[in-house]
């Protein structure tokens, strides 16, 4: 689906465009777009693009472009991501190095990822993740699972601990990480060890941005394993929505040393 038509560089506010992985799954990229349209909604004025880097279009780099013909200069790029993994590190500045090639008049500045920064566990995300929390299980829980996605990258998987204990630390109850894919364990490998531990109502967490096939099986294992609740991903979340406007500002005091033309923006 291609992105409304782009308001021209008239607008006093530089364009912001979230970049999400992609998903073969059509709920991922609703979730992406209603994400969108949240972020603007609570930033009037503010023009926020999706964009997707798999299976989905329109791509970072065509949107950039776009940009740049409607006479913008700069524009804030968001990664829709929650560890700085692969994407971040690789197809993210692959993307934004094309369109320096093509327009070296655009800077585009590179936001952290919306998982674990230099600062720590943004206190946002994790009042996302207890939202989606609440709606699954009002009625409470003595242990939780955090279910990721996945990621063969130590560093990344270790940011998914921080987050993990950060949550069960605001919750006061024992909490074990899980990946759907690329590591060990399963939801429902940790749902049974927290249970075989002595937990009685195993909740689990969904650390996940977007529904999809990952998130449906997270449900499907922790469940069958006894898990009493499982959350529903982020998505549209307003906490979400005020992390992403948390990503934007950072730096927008000090924007001449916070903009990059370069593929290591």
């Amino acid at each position: 689906m291609r992105p409304a038509r782009l308001i021209g560089p008239g607008d006093n506010r530089d364009p912001v465009l979230l970049v999400a992985h992609g998903s073969r799954d059509p709920r991922a990229a609703e979730a992406t777009r209603a994400l969108a349209e949240a972020v603007s909604a609570a930033r009037p004025g503010r023009r926020v693009l999706p964009s997707w880097l798999d299976h989905t279009r329109p791509g970072p780099a065509e949107v950039l472009l776009e940009l740049a013909g409607a006479g913008h200069t700069r524009a804030v790029l968001v990664p829709l991501l929650l560890t700085a993994a692969y994407h971040r590190r690789v197809d993210i500045p692959a993307a934004v190095a094309a369109v320096r090639r093509a327009t070296p008049e655009l800077a585009v500045r590179v936001t952290d990822v919306l998982g674990p920064a230099a600062r720590g566990v943004d206190p946002a995300l994790l009042a996302g993740l207890r939202r989606r929390l609440a709606e699954a299980e009002p009625g409470g829980y003595d242990a939780l699972v955090l279910a990721a996605a996945g990621t063969r990258d130590p560093v990344a998987r270790a940011s998914v601990g921080r987050v993990a204990a950060a949550l069960g630390a605001a919750l006061g109850v024992p909490t074990r990480v899980s990946y759907a894919s690329a590591a060990p364990p399963a939801a429902g490998v940790a749902v049974t060890r927290l249970r075989a531990g002595g937990a009685q109502r195993v909740a689990v967490a969904a650390y996940f941005l977007a529904p999809g096939l990952f998130h449906d099986a997270v449900a499907v294992s922790a469940r069958e394993a006894g898990a009493v609740a499982v959350a529903a991903p982020l998505a549209d979340a307003p906490e979400l929505a005020d992390l992403v406007l948390r990503r934007v500002d950072v730096d927008a005091g000090r924007r001449g040393g916070s903009w990059r033309y370069g593929p290591h923006a």
